[in-house]
């Protein structure tokens, strides 16, 4: 084994009862290197790591060479891998709100592992913490010591994690999806970071994702897995330049294209004046109530018929309170016109009755989906509420047509959430909201918790139903690739206030504010014919 091989991995197989989810897996880590591991949902990415390094389930078996420098992981007591994990090798998982305990402050959770590894406890574990989140750039990081993990963003929360993991300087760093659930920018950032403390500690890292983009600006080498198997392994330029794997290939070409179909001028469907969204502040004890904070400040937007409005911007920017305003779902000021009607003043049953007509598909399928129902009870439900006057038997037929339209097979009407990946979870939520013929879709983050060929489904799936039915879509995310893709025209949000809007290609290519030049920068869109 060559001195700078941290991670060695051969023929690894991880079996679950008879069913083998690994299989010949073999990799190697260096020092001071970035591998990447990707591949879609169910490769075997994330088992894979947890495998080599002793977390999974009593009833995983692992078979295959397993090395961490001279140490044989196979042969490690319960003991030695305490000791190894959190030591030597350090762990940034995707999500970090699960990760980290809401019931502890970010001082203690950081100061747990320094003394469990180094004995350090007291000032000297405080002090040592406070140096560990200013290593990593959060600013302020006195008062953050004692914050709970609720109290801080996505990106603060994932920079705590990464304090944590680094904390007593491992040799190698795991990155598991560090971040999905993040904006473009603060990508850039914790990648940037990341990359800066493998240089300085001479770590070396295995970076999970199915983000292809990100291993090209950030990896450099790359194993490419498909259930279970690898693919092809090799240096980043090479794989993405002559990719010799069909699978790879097929990665590489599934990043949304295209340009949506053009839409003819039309008088809006939905026509928004001077929409502006507080929400009040709690009033102290003593003196006044503070002003009320704006969420959203006054702004106007359209959509026409057949047309898609993209909203992006960072998390806080307001794009999903803003959407939920137009849907008349949070309160707010100003005019909101669908349909030549006055939707904000309408209550009640006037109200519930137009819903029908404006639908929306929520960034988590699982969540939104009724874990309890089958999917023809799911996506019947609105049909059964809005149009009582069905039989059973014309639900049914409704039902199994929209399955269909939305690629599904009719049987999985009998079938549960819990049963289906997440993108076929997807399409069920878009086909419970389109099985009301909504003239209106708004799709919140639809396709950020996606793999990238799932995306590229979904997204071709969208482009046809609207062309279809001739439905306007108000498009939420921060995947300005799949934006493109989308939008007709694009609003840029930015700490509530609309900051620039225009044609879509137009505002990605010639951004007039710093702010959006940022955002597409941190895309590293490529260009579109």
């Amino acid at each position: 084994m060559s001195d700078d091989t941290l991670l060695r991995l051969e023929d690894l197989t991880v079996t679950f009862d008879t069913t083998p989810v690994v299989e010949d897996l073999s990799l190697t880590v260096r020092r001071g290197e970035t591998l990447a591991l990707v591949g879609e949902s169910g490769s075997g990415k994330s088992v894979s790591a947890l495998g080599a390094l002793g977390l999974l389930p009593p009833d995983a078996r692992i078979g295959g060479t397993r090395r961490l420098g001279d140490t044989d992981l196979a042969r490690l007591s319960a003991r030695d891998w305490r000791a190894l994990r959190g030591g030597q090798v350090g762990f940034v998982f995707q999500e970090p709100m699960t990760s980290l305990n809401p019931l502890h402050s970010v001082a203690k959770q950081i100061a747990e592992t320094l003394r469990l590894h180094q004995g350090l406890t007291g000032k000297a574990a405080r002090r040592r913490t406070r140096e560990l989140l200013e290593q990593v750039r959060l600013p302020r990081a006195e008062e953050l010591l004692d914050a709970w993990p609720h109290q801080l963003s996505g990106g603060q929360r994932q920079r705590v994690m990464i304090a944590m993991a680094i904390a007593n300087h491992p040799r190698l760093l795991i990155a598991d999806e560090p971040t999905t659930a993040l904006d473009v920018t603060v990508q850039r950032e914790i990648l940037a970071l990341l990359a800066e403390l493998r240089d300085r500690h001479g770590m070396g890292m295995l970076f999970i994702t199915h983000d292809l983009n990100l291993v090209r600006r950030h990896a450099d080498r790359v194993c490419v897995m498909r259930h279970g198997h690898a693919q092809e392994t090799g240096p980043v330029e090479r794989v993405f330049a002559a990719p010799e794997s069909p699978y790879t290939r097929e990665l590489l070409a599934a990043d949304p294209s295209g340009r949506p179909a053009p839409v003819p001028k039309q008088s809006p469907l939905l026509d928004v004046r001077r929409l502006g969204i507080r929400f009040p502040r709690p009033k102290p004890l003593f003196g006044r109530r503070p002003p009320a904070f704006e969420a959203v400040k006054p702004l106007d937007l359209t959509l026409a018929p057949g047309e898609t409005l993209g909203i992006v911007g960072e998390s806080g920017s307001g794009k999903t309170t803003l959407a939920l305003a137009l849907l008349r779902l949070q309160q707010s000021d100003g005019e909101i016109t669908f349909a030549g009607e006055r939707l904000d003043r309408l209550h009640g049953e006037a109200l519930r009755r137009r819903r029908r007509r404006f639908q929306v598909v929520f960034q988590d399928p699982y969540g939104s989906l009724s874990p309890r129902l089958p999917v023809a009870e799911i996506v019947s439900e609105g049909l059964r509420f809005h149009h009582p006057e069905l039989d059973a038997a014309e639900v049914s037929r409704r039902v199994r047509e929209t399955l269909r339209e939305v690629g599904l097979p009719e049987e999985c009407g009998a079938r549960y959430p819990h049963e289906f990946s997440g993108g076929q979870r997807q399409r069920i939520a878009v086909a419970r909201a389109i099985i009301l013929e909504p003239s209106l879709l708004v799709l919140d983050e639809p396709t950020s918790a996606l793999d990238r060929t799932v995306q590229k489904q979904l997204v071709t799936l969208l482009r046809e139903l609207q062309r279809q039915r001739g439905m306007s879509y108000l498009f939420i995310s921060h995947d300005l690739a799949v934006v493109r893709a989308m939008a007709h025209r694009l609003l840029v949000l930015k700490d509530g206030e609309l900051i620039e809007q225009g044609d879509c290609e137009a505002v990605l290519t010639r951004p007039q504010t710093a702010y959006t030049r940022g955002l597409v920068d941190a895309a590293d869109l490529s260009p579109q014919a």
